[in-house]
């Protein structure tokens, strides 16, 4: 469905992105991993036909993604940002209702449906500068949705949500993968959350260091690579997964 080939990226000649390779097939549920500044909304953006690559091929259904028309591409691929504008001067129901603009014909679900869907039907006359954080973040969501495309790159969706929305929108995304084949692609730093996909890429400075099973993948070394960080990794009998830090001892005992 979607194929990043060989594809590197520079702002003002700063490498971002070096020879990624990235492919999405229809239905999978995907976890873009990394640190703070690894690269992971750039590939985002790249992904969604909004930057274009320096070096390399983006092929949406076998052909390059720039050669959609911008209503077209936006039938296909769908892009919910990190940074959200706050100061826009609509409603929610407004808002939502701007995830119809590539359509003569309405997809199946209705602006009232994905409002309700992410948890704000009672909020659908409220102002998007009145609503609070996590409340905008689901409301752009419920617009990406109405949109209706096959495939959806999702930057960071989490942020500002607490943790019931949270589990609601791993809930509800996992669904709409089912339900409708949908291919999601999430940017995430938690790596709590990385068990949760079917397959991770992981990403540092503007590469894909590994990528596979989350169950396969994310070791302790890989952790201290990608996060600069020492945990423990626990695989318990009923197939979770809980972190820990171990003990570091000086001279003068445990600190």
């Amino acid at each position: 469905m979607l194929d990043l080939s060989n594809v590197s990226f520079s702002y003002n000649g700063d490498p971002a992105i070096d020879n990624l390779c990235l492919s999405v097939e229809s239905g999978e549920f995907i976890g873009l991993i990394g640190a703070n500044g690894s690269g992971k909304s750039t590939i985002l953006k790249l992904a969604a036909g909004t930057l274009r690559p320096g070096a390399g091929e983006i092929t949406l259904w076998g052909k390059a993604i720039h050669h959609y028309r911008d209503r077209d591409r936006a039938k296909l691929v769908s892009y919910l940002p990190q940074m959200l504008d706050v100061h826009v001067p609509f409603r929610v129901n407004e808002l939502v209702r701007m995830g119809l603009y590539p359509y003569d014909i309405p997809p199946d679900l209705t602006p009232d449906e994905a409002v309700a869907t992410v948890g704000l039907a009672d909020k659908g006359d409220s102002l998007i500068g009145e609503l609070s954080g996590g409340e905008r973040r689901r409301a752009f969501l419920a617009m990406t949705l109405l949109q209706g495309a096959g495939i959806l790159l999702l930057d960071e969706p989490l942020a500002n949500l607490d943790i019931r929305f949270q589990i609601e929108l791993m809930r509800l995304l996992k669904d709409l993968r089912h339900q409708k084949h949908i291919s999601i692609v999430m940017a995430l730093h938690d790596i709590n959350l990385a068990f949760q996909f079917d397959k991770v890429y992981v990403v540092k400075e503007g590469r894909i260091i590994t990528e596979g099973r989350p169950l396969e993948t994310i070791t302790r070394d890989l952790l201290r690579e990608a996060f600069d960080v020492d945990v423990m990794i626990y695989h318990h009998e009923n197939g979770t997964v809980s972190f820990g830090f171990e003990r570091m001892e000086d001279k003068n005992g445990l600190r």
